[in-house]
């Protein structure tokens, strides 16, 4: 039966009336869990390429699908399965996706081929498509209003450093162990989300008066996969190669398609387009995009900055990234405070702001000589800067939608991220790289012609090749670790330019205000059914 709720949090299953503090507790840990879970899986196996290609006797690119095969299929599937958790119900959701993803881990951890590994990493991103947008769901229809924003910042904090983490441990693992120990973390935390959601999350689900929009989740998947397809492979296939060329297409006309079919089916679209125009939904995506992409993008130049600029091991790279982290998960659980005093405006743009001078203090402080140091400042500022920006934008995209598309907006919230981080990772590499190309290509008079072509690839190829190259070692090594500075400079000017306009945007067309969020208004929220 199709019934209104009151502008309040959505009852537990019990019916008992909203969770006490005890239980709201145990449910944010148990989503944040589950979270992490799907962000650890998702860097986790960067740092075990050469083990994986060496054990399954596989190409690069081979390894490279392993990798990026979860990510798509995780992306592409998002907004689907985050409507249907809306209306069979957030918590069994839940339950069948983790259940789904710890079988899909340990059948990865012991894949006996890169094939079954592959097969192992879509299953496993399915899954996770089933678990992303429900964990932010389940906090935005069950925490009361005053609490939701404390809430969101710790899930905030969890999405946008748990990566890192993830990673650090996945390192660890790696050194200490075998490769294969990667996959015990998400096992582990699997079990540990399922266990605390079955005892406390309660169930809650839309009423839905209208069939499922089949026809916009097929075309919402198939944009997805075109377009993130296109970010993946274009830099390692070339921008121009027919399969790239062909990806795009697809990838846009599905994505307009999708818009056109939204704007006809309207009351039982997908997802409602029209509500773009709003400045919550438009802001909250456009500064989720821009803030994981310069995110993902950071990463990617700082891994060879610190393993063949610096000499460090992939560990001790991954602990070097942990203070950005940090203060990141840290300013993401301050953010609402912050937010109700001053705005939601004006923290978001006091975020994008301190991201900003980051990326201008590692852009101007940088050197080989200074080595960690000269980009500290730069990291710390830009983990502070992202935590204050994700946590309002976050909450600005989930407050656009009625509570009973929870699912939806989460799961928005999570394409979102998923777009800016493949986005990122192509624009500022390509741009890392042709810098390192142009700079290097002045510095390699008198080198020997086959180790200056090997050394025009990339840093750590000229550092491989560098010993072979007799008397010219040192200075193929130093040529390539200056070039590799000047790319840098490069990418973080362009960095500092998106920001910039970024914060042009908010002050101009960023959220009002912290006005009462539209998933609890009983005049507008679609009918959502506790049981």
């Amino acid at each position: 039966m199709s019934t209104h709720q009151p502008p309040q949090a959505a009852a537990p299953a019990s019916g008992t009336g909203t969770p006490d503090a005890r239980q709201l507790r145990t449910i944010l840990i148990a989503v944040s869990v589950a979270l992490m879970a799907v962000i650890a899986s998702v860097s986790g196996l960067n740092v075990a390429q050469t083990q994986m290609a060496v054990e399954f006797g596989a190409s690069q690119n081979t390894v490279l699908w392993i990798i990026n095969i979860y990510t798509l299929s995780l992306a592409a599937l998002l907004l689907p399965l985050g409507a249907i958790g809306d209306r069979v119900g957030r918590k069994p959701m839940l339950i069948t996706g983790l259940t789904v993803f710890g079988a899909a881990s340990v059948v990865a951890g012991l894949a006996p081929s890169a094939g079954v590994m592959i097969a192992a990493r879509v299953a496993a991103g399915v899954s996770a498509a089933m678990i992303m947008p429900i964990t932010l769901a389940v906090i935005t229809s069950t925490f009361p209003a005053e609490q939701r924003g404390k809430a969101i910042g710790v899930w905030t904090g969890v999405a946008g450093g748990g990566g890192v983490l993830g990673m650090f441990l996945s390192a660890l693992l790696v050194d200490v162990a075998d490769w294969r120990r990667l996959f015990v973390l998400p096992v582990v935390l699997v079990v540990v989300a399922l266990v605390m959601t079955l005892k406390s999350v309660p169930n809650s689900r839309q009423d839905a008066a209208h069939s499922f929009d089949t026809t916009g989740a097929s075309l919402s998947a198939a944009a997805v996969i075109g377009l993130i397809f296109v970010l993946q492979e274009g830099p390692e296939r070339g921008w121009t190669a027919p399969v790239t060329l062909t990806s795009l297409a697809v990838g846009a006309l599905a994505a307009a398609g999708f818009v056109a079919w939204e704007l006809r089916r309207r009351e039982a679209a997908l997802l409602d387009v029209r509500l773009f125009r709003e400045r919550g939904l438009a802001g909250g995506s456009i500064t989720l995009l821009v803030v994981f992409g310069v995110q993902a993008g950071i990463a990617v130049v700082l891994f060879p900055f610190f393993q063949a600029v610096l000499g460090w091991s992939g560990l001790l790279s991954t602990v070097a990234m942990m203070p950005m982290a940090v203060m990141m998960m840290l300013a993401s659980g301050l953010a609402p405070r912050v937010a109700a005093r001053v705005g939601a405006r004006s923290t978001m743009a006091v975020g994008v702001a301190l991201a900003m001078l980051g990326l201008v203090l590692m852009a101007v402080f940088v050197s080989v000589d200074g080595g960690y140091l000269s980009v500290l400042a730069g990291l710390l500022a830009m983990g502070v800067g992202m935590g204050l920006s994700m946590t309002p934008s976050t909450e600005a995209i989930t407050n656009s939608l009625p509570r009973a598309e929870q699912g939806v907006a989460s799961a928005l919230n999570d394409v979102t991220r998923e777009f800016g981080t493949a986005l990122g990772v192509a624009l500022l590499g390509a741009l890392l790289s042709a810098g390192y190309r142009g700079a290097i290509d002045d510095r390699l008079d008198g080198i020997p012609e086959e180790a200056a072509d090997t050394a025009r690839e990339g840093v750590a190829n000229a550092v491989e090749t560098a010993p072979g190259s007799g008397a010219h070692s040192q200075d193929l090594v130093h040529a390539a670790q200056q070039s590799f500075v000047d790319g840098w400079q490069q990418a973080m000017w362009a960095g500092v330019a998106v920001m910039g306009v970024l914060l042009v945007h908010i002050g101009l067309r960023g959220p009002k205000g912290p006005a009462p969020a539209t998933s609890d208004d009983p005049e507008t929220a679609a009918a959502d059914v506790v049981g």
